[in-house]
C-alpha cells in the first residue's frame, strides 16, 4: 500500500514542478509560449495518471488526456474538466516541439488555466490540500 502512496505522490510532485514551470514561463517578458503550453500539458497528464493510481490502475504510457481521462472515468474517477478543453491541451505535448502551427499568448494563458482547473479537481479527488 504504501508504495501506491508513495507513486501516487511523485506523480503529483512532478505535476506541480510542471504548473509551476509553465506558470513561470506565462511570467517572463515576453513570455515563454511553448515552455508554458508544454508544462501546462505536462501537468494534466501527471495529475490524471496520479488519479489512476488512486483508482487502482497502472497509467498507460500514453499523453493522450482525453484517453486518460475516459480510463479514468471508467475506473470510477470523474474529471470535471470537459474533454474538448482536454483535446485543446493535448496538441501541446508535440505540436510546440516543431515549428508551424504556434501557439499564441492567449491559447498559452487558456493551457495553464485548464491545467489550474485540472490540478484542483484531481487535487480533492486525491484528498490534498
Amino acid at each position: 500500500m504504501r508504495d501506491k502512496v508513495d507513486a501516487i505522490h511523485a506523480w503529483v510532485q512532478k505535476a506541480e514542478e510542471d504548473l509551476l514551470l509553465a506558470q513561470l514561463a506565462l511570467a517572463q517578458a515576453p513570455s515563454l509560449i511553448y515552455g508554458a503550453t508544454f508544462h501546462a500539458q505536462q501537468c494534466a497528464e501527471k495529475y490524471l495518471k496520479a488519479i489512476l493510481l488512486s483508482h487502482g490502475r497502472n497509467p498507460p504510457r500514453i499523453h493522450d488526456l482525453v484517453a486518460l481521462s475516459d480510463i479514468c472515468r471508467s475506473a470510477g474517477a470523474t474529471i470535471p474538466v470537459d474533454d474538448d478543453l482536454l483535446a485543446m491541451l493535448n496538441q501541446f505535448a508535440t505540436q510546440v516541439r516543431y515549428p508551424g502551427d504556434d501557439p499564441t499568448q492567449t491559447d498559452a494563458e487558456h493551457a495553464v488555466h485548464i491545467a489550474q482547473s485540472l490540478r484542483n479537481a484531481a487535487r480533492n479527488l486525491l484528498g490534498l490540500d
